[in-house]
């Protein structure tokens, strides 16, 4: 077995954005005085979990349907021939089972036995979350191939894992917090269409219905601006409300800026493929500026 094959498979460039969410909500916990290391470690593992399941799962379910065939940017291993499917498709059943074993132990510590209700809420979402890092590309109904791709990752990345992850230490709902959840969510989605950009033709070409292929680059284009920018109004409306200097944040915004011109004058696929890593790392580093914020409580 090539180890590196399966370090490539796993996508690590993906991580650092997986990881944004739970970092934003669980800063607010430390905001709230609820913060807990055991809940924080387990959040961040089963997360990672997730998303290497998701990226095992994408690498299978594009390859057998041969979407991957002639894709730019980082290889596939399944379309390769590197890991054959069955390989990848018992890596898939490994990594789901740790990552629901990882689940029900952030449930536990997150509420013992005393929050049943809670529990179950969340290991429902929980289960949800390994069915729809599956089913997005694999099967015959896979959504990614028709254009729900956008709203899984909005919905998962941002408003789950902000929001879900405070949830895990402060057992209540701040409306305030919807705003940087919808921020992560906005800009993780900027990073898929980004990959949907790059990948307009190929997919054409294989079938997969994704928002870019639907409406074109240009209107990709205009809805990438929307992606990139509106997440900062969220982030200012948001240090109104709070007691601490949230826009430190803006010092990624300068960095988006310039993204932006980059994907304006884009007209060759490839391209977009160097953004990527861009917006993936911006978000991650928004994430931890923050954190910083709210850590130093800086007035």
């Amino acid at each position: 077995m090539n180890i590196k094959s399966w370090i490539q498979a796993a996508r690590l460039r993906t991580l650092p954005l997986s990881i944004s969410g739970i970092l934003v909500g669980s800063a607010y916990a430390y905001y709230q005085h609820k913060f807990e290391w055991i809940i924080f470690i387990l959040a961040l593992l089963t997360t990672l979990s997730f998303q290497i399941l998701s990226n095992f799962a994408n690498d299978y379910g594009d390859g057998i349907k041969g979407t991957d065939a002639n894709r730019i940017g980082e290889k596939r291993l399944v379309a390769s021939g590197e890991i054959t499917s069955g390989q990848m498709k018992q890596a898939i059943i490994i990594n789901g089972v740790i990552a629901f074993v990882l689940a029900v132990a952030l449930i536990y510590f997150a509420f013992g036995q005393e929050n049943f209700l809670y529990s179950l809420i969340f290991l429902v979402l929980g289960i949800a979350s390994i069915a729809a890092a599956i089913k997005y590309t694999v099967g015959n109904n896979a959504y990614g191939y028709s254009g729900f791709g956008d709203v899984f990752v909005f919905i998962f990345f941002g408003l789950v894992a902000v929001i879900g992850s405070n949830f895990l230490y402060s057992k209540t709902i701040d409306i305030k917090l919807f705003l940087p959840a919808i921020a992560i969510g906005m800009l993780s989605t900027a990073v898929l269409n980004l990959n949907n950009m790059r990948d307009i033709e190929n997919d054409k070409v294989a079938g997969k219905n994704t928002v870019v292929v639907k409406n074109g680059l240009k209107w990709a284009k205009n809805y990438h601006h929307f992606l990139i920018l509106a997440p900062f109004f969220c982030l200012f409306i948001f240090s109104i409300g709070v007691d601490t200097r949230i826009f430190l944040s803006f010092i990624v915004f300068i960095i988006f800026l310039k993204h932006l011109e980059k994907v304006r004058k884009s007209e060759k696929h490839e391209d977009f493929d160097p953004e990527l890593k861009k917006v993936a790392l911006g978000t991650f580093a928004l994430s931890i500026l923050i954190w910083i914020s709210f850590l130093y409580n800086l007035k």
